[in-house]
């Protein structure tokens, strides 16, 4: 964990998606310190209709190439989240020229009780994790 999911506009090639999930993971792990194991996206692509990312009155248009990524995670130190941001903002602009203006991030945090990895049992509370 986190659980990244990771929606956008159906443009994008497997390839360019391969590129974002391994640029994302790769900044998580160095951003919060998990385990490179640690691994869980999802991604979802959606037609030009049923993804709407205003600028919430900021005075920016977004493009095609607008991407949302959110995060599911026990809690994270400010400092990381803002590293993770400004990171993988530079990483996705850099490797596959989304601008950063394309690209919102929002970190929902929770606790160990809320995490179940398989057969039932939340590993956190157990001591398994």
């Amino acid at each position: 964990m986190p659980l990244i999911r990771i929606d956008l506009f159906d443009q994008y090639s497997d390839e360019n998606i391969k590129t974002m999930l391994d640029i994302i993971h790769k900044d998580a792990v160095d951003c919060f310190n998990i385990p490179k194991r640690d691994r869980y996206q999802i991604v979802t692509k959606h037609a030009k209709n049923e993804m709407v990312l205003l600028d919430t009155g900021l005075g920016f248009e977004r493009t095609a190439k607008a991407i949302s990524i959110q995060l599911f995670s026990r809690k994270r130190d400010p400092q990381a989240k803002l590293k993770f941001y400004h990171q993988v903002t530079n990483d996705l602009s850099r490797a596959l020229d989304i601008s950063g203006k394309d690209i919102l991030i929002s970190l929902v945090e929770n606790g160990d009780y809320d995490w179940s990895f398989g057969f039932g049992e939340a590993q956190f509370v157990s001591g398994k994790l």
